[in-house]
């Protein structure tokens, strides 16, 4: 039996259960919590609007005093000193009392007065409500732009983005001031000899460029302040997505997916200071040419056919540039997945042998990525000093008909100097927005991917209510269903049937390749059934909270996966707490305590990346202690023994059998003792179920021949 979860979370989170149960919203605790990075097992206040946002509930945390509540949003959450938390009914300023409850204890309603709790009152009230119906069709409508994984987080931080924009404006409108005082100063001051007139301009423009310095020092704080915020939430949002969405849509090569989720360094790179200042200061280029030609309209024409060329240039070698970003990022791709390929079968790699054949393809996919950044960074480079050229030689032509204008009387020579130096202001966004070209083809390039992958599906649908059932009783049923995985054109599991009922043990033979495993992996929710259904104490597993199903389940697979860190560790992974004796109980059934009784380090002792300081056996015993931790109604063991010695699998086999006494227990195995633990037995073969019944009859029609197409 699974042990009531009602209290993990700390009391944050069980103030929210409280506040959907008030607004009859019904959630599964462990769909809220699943994924978040708890500190300490307890949800912070940084995520609880994510816990909220999945219970489909509006949240915002402010620091007010306790007078400036607004009891329109009550109830709301109040925490407290020491990480505590209260939910508050109601406030009677009158009568300087509140109503409060505490997590532990919701419907208990006290009245205390306002005081005390102002002394027990840290500070920072949650005001949590439901989405309303408008809210939820304005956010239908704006889904691109408000629930994009990548627009949704720009558009939550366009406030610090406003403040950049702003900033812009401001520092752009000082730039003006520099040649506006060089034009009076040459026109005005010089022939009148009016040094009265040049301090009153120079102190003017001294308080120009020290609001100017302060502008750009806080412009670089917020454009920072917003990246580092933007980085923070994609980073989290890209992670939750990787974790979270369904294994039919996981690419095939290990190294190719790891390749596309780093690539959102090019995306950050390219959304960090120089791209957003560039950006910003880019419409002003039209400012600048306007005050140009106020000023002179024949000096404008350099400028305007400076521009239109470098503009003209960029957008040929962006052609080229988008080429060579998507070739290099193919080859990126491939050199990844061999690197990480030959990493994680280094043994397997020296022991057949093909160290040169694995070198030869790192060398010529290494040549194909240098090849495609040497042609990148040329045709950048070309793009950043053909632009260069053209701003000088713009600023040249402005000089040469700026003289003619001054022979001609039409121009003074405070106008000339004011014009030389507006025009490299107005051409420096111009270069710099072309000189950003190639990073943004590798921005671009790099978010098309993340795209793709952000918009598989999750296993948890947001739009979907599912039932709450944190504990199993452990009947599970097939009804005629049907499986194949992607890119296999054989059925791994056609028209199944069967049924089991809670604590049944039922073990299934059969040929490699049969289905066997596939069936615990439909049980399990990693896969969906293509046809037909599977039920979960008569429910179909995908009205259920697929984490509460998993929690419900002790899951041994073929392939054992540990995790860097110790074998405590890995052995509780999420699992709430359990005693120090059901953890010693767990080690024995299982045989771990003869591994920790050979280590100094005991619980401790680091297992190491994939568990590679432990050997097989020793890596199958840790995942076997996995699976019944928990304590869950549901076992799963697929070839639970098949790295154990003969004197290790007799040991779990007795243990197991009292163990799994009342628990539903399906059995994959080769190992004739373990099938002692079963009353029933499933053959398959080819995907299909060929005989089903009690153990006894199953096993004389298998000695005997009378079922065909299985070696079990």
């Amino acid at each position: 039996m699974i042990p009531d979860n009602k209290h993990t979370g700390g009391p944050l989170f069980e103030a929210l259960l409280y506040i959907c149960e008030f607004h009859h919203y019904a959630v599964s605790p462990a769909s809220l919590l699943s994924g978040l990075p708890l500190a300490d097992n307890m949800l912070s206040p940084a995520v609880f609007h994510r816990a909220a946002d999945r219970a489909k509930l509006a949240s915002k945390i402010l620091q007010r005093p306790l007078k400036q509540l607004n009891t329109a949003l009550f109830p709301a959450i109040l925490t407290l000193h020491d990480n505590k938390a209260c939910i508050i009914h109601s406030i009677d300023h009158a009568q300087q009392q509140v109503s409060i409850s505490y997590p532990e204890l919701p419907a208990s309603v006290i009245t205390l007065p306002l005081a005390e709790l102002d002394a027990l009152y840290a500070g920072s009230v949650f005001y949590v409500r439901p989405k309303t119906d408008a809210a939820d069709k304005i956010n239908h409508f704006k889904l691109p732009a408000h629930l994009h994984w990548f627009w949704g987080v720009i558009k939550q931080n366009r406030s610090l983005y406003r403040d950049v924009l702003l900033a812009a404006i401001m520092i752009n409108l000082f730039a003006l001031a520099m040649p506006m005082f060089v034009m009076n100063v040459y026109d005005r001051v010089v022939p009148n000899l009016a040094t009265h007139t040049l301090w009153i301009l120079a102190s003017g423009i001294s308080l120009v460029l020290v609001a100017d310095l302060v502008l750009k020092l806080l412009r670089h704080h917020f454009v920072d302040l917003a990246a580092s915020k933007t980085d923070v939430m994609l980073s989290s949002a890209i992670m939750d997505k990787v974790l979270s969405m369904k294994l039919k849509y996981r690419p095939q090569s290990t190294g190719s997916f790891a390749s596309i989720v780093q690539s959102f360094e090019f995306v950050r790179s390219f959304i960090g200071s120089l791209t957003i200042v560039a950006l910003a200061d880019f419409p002003f280029v039209l400012l600048y040419c306007v005050v140009i030609g106020m000023i002179s309209l024949p000096l404008l024409a350099p400028i305007l056919v400076g521009a239109f060329i470098s503009l003209i240039y960029a957008y040929f070698a962006q052609r080229k540039l988008k080429f060579l970003s998507d070739e290099s990022a193919k080859s990126v791709a491939e050199r990844n997945a061999t690197l990480i390929e030959a990493l994680g079968s280094l043994e397997t790699t020296k022991s057949n042998n093909v160290n040169a054949d694995i070198q030869h393809s790192w060398e010529q996919l290494s040549l194909s990525c240098a090849h495609h950044s040497a042609k990148m960074r040329s045709v950048s480079a070309s793009v950043s000093n053909v632009s260069a050229f053209i701003q000088q030689l713009a600023g040249v032509a402005v000089i040469i008909i700026g003289v003619y204008l001054l022979i001609d009387g039409n121009l003074t020579q405070g106008s000339l100097i004011a014009v030389y130096l507006l025009s490299s202001r107005a051409l420096a966004p111009v270069s710099q927005a072309t000189g950003l070209l190639a990073q943004f083809h590798y921005a671009s390039s790099a978010y098309k991917q993340l795209d793709v992958l952000m918009a598989y599906p999750s296993e948890q649908n947001a739009t979907r209510q599912t039932i709450d059932k944190p504990l199993l009783q452990g009947k599970i049923e097939f009804k005629n269903v049907s499986f194949s995985y992607q890119d296999s054109d054989v059925p791994s599991l056609q028209n199944v049937s069967f049924v089991i009922e809670p604590g049944e043990h039922v073990a299934i033979l059969g040929r490699n390749g049969s289905g066997k495993s596939t069936l615990e992996k439909l049980i399990l929710g990693l896969h969906d059934a293509e046809q037909g259904q599977v039920l979960i104490d008569g429910i179909d597993i995908r009205q259920l909270d697929i984490n509460q199903v998993r929690n419900n389940i002790g899951y041994v697979p073929q392939d054992i996966s540990l995790f860097r860190g110790t074998l405590r560790y890995n052995i509780e992974l999420a699992a709430p707490p359990k005693s120090a004796e059901h953890f010693l109980n767990i080690c024995n059934i299982s045989g771990l305590n003869q591994l920790l009784s050979q280590h100094p380090a005991g619980f401790e002792m680091q297992v190491g990346e994939k568990g590679q300081n432990l050997s097989g056996g020793q890596k199958q015993i840790v995942s076997i202690a996995r699976a019944l931790y928990n304590d869950p109604p549901i076992l799963l063991l697929d070839e639970p023994t098949a790295a154990l010695d003969y004197s290790s699998e007799e040991a779990f086999r007795k243990q197991l059998g009292e163990f799994a006494e009342s628990k539903t227990l399906l059995l994959i195995t080769h190992r004739s003792p373990l099938l002692s633990l079963a009353n029933r037995i499933i053959v398959m073969d080819n995907g299909k179920i060929i005989a089903d019944g009690p153990k006894d009859t199953v096993m004389e029609a298998l000695r005997q021949g009378r079922i065909m197409g299985n070696n079990a």
